[in-house]
């Protein structure tokens, strides 16, 4: 069973999102095993009061440790893809990542070693919402896969 794994620059918090993000993870439990992280610490906070370049550092910092199996960054300016294309991607890695930076987006070098950048949307989203939408699309991927009736 794959491992997918969603890795988001934001504090933690219980909101609303949370029923429908757990609903889309419980659905995707039959085909893989899905999980949401949340990551904030001090130095973050601290760089993303003092411009960009530090902001996007330390974003990178925190996701290095993260980066095994198959990692996908979701960029503004990433690859455009197709929920078929979006599918081929998750099922055919046993461990994937995803990447979800913080307000100042991405530094170059991260984007780099990842394995691939996509974008969800031209649109600028909270992360609640990118969350929600990638989580839909993942249960969307894994039922193309597997012939699930909820792509149709």
């Amino acid at each position: 069973m794959a491992k997918i794994n969603i890795y988001a620059i934001v504090k933690p918090s219980k909101d609303e999102f949370d029923k429908l993000s757990n609903d889309f993870i419980k659905m995707c439990s039959k085909f893989a095993k899905v999980e949401v992280h949340s990551v904030f610490n001090k130095n973050i906070a601290k760089a993303q009061t003092i411009g960009e370049k530090e902001a996007q550092k330390s974003y990178t910092e925190a996701f290095e440790p993260h980066m095994k199996g198959f990692c996908i960054a979701l960029d503004v300016l990433g690859k455009k893809i197709d929920s078929f294309k979006f599918s081929e991607i998750i099922t055919t890695h046993s461990e994937i990542n995803f990447f979800i930076g913080g307000a100042y987006g991405f530094e170059r070098s991260f984007l780099d070693k990842c394995d691939i950048s996509i974008s969800l949307s031209a649109l600028t989203m909270a992360h609640k919402v990118v969350t929600l939408v990638l989580l839909e699309q993942i249960f969307r991927g894994l039922a193309i896969k597997n012939n699930h009736p909820y792509h149709k």
